[in-house]
């Protein structure tokens, strides 16, 4: 086991939504503010603003259904590094690893799933 706790046990999540224009308003009203629209590679999401982008903890909408088998939301949740030894764990534990590694400006992830099938993201 990890000897040091990250900062943020969570650190992104994601909520997919089948109308994006709809989605937008929802959460605009819901949470009293205006999700920012951005291109993250293939796609555009709103981003929940925040009020330090650089090291709060934040997520997006996205038009669509998870990007990996599973339901529903996704969060991202930090593990130490080496993110491959993360990916070990998922699979010695009975759940699944169903991306390949993906690099970010902020960092590496991968999506995994839970015994139970929940969608998360390990980032690290």
């Amino acid at each position: 086991m990890s000897s040091s706790a990250p900062e943020h046990a969570a650190v992104w999540f994601e909520i997919p939504v089948s109308d994006f224009k709809a989605g937008q308003t929802f959460y605009n009203a819901v949470v009293d503010t205006e999700l920012v629209e951005t291109d993250m590679g293939p796609s555009t999401v709103a981003v929940f603003p925040n009020k330090d982008p650089m090291s709060g903890v934040a997520g997006h909408i996205y038009e669509g259904k998870p990007g990996v088998p599973g339901n529903g939301n996704t969060i991202h949740l930090a593990v130490p590094a080496p993110l491959e030894a993360a990916m070990d764990r998922v699979v010695e534990q009975g759940g699944k690893v169903v991306s390949d590694i993906m690099t970010i400006p902020a960092g590496r992830f991968v999506y995994c799933l839970d015994p139970d099938g929940n969608s998360i993201g390990l980032f690290g």
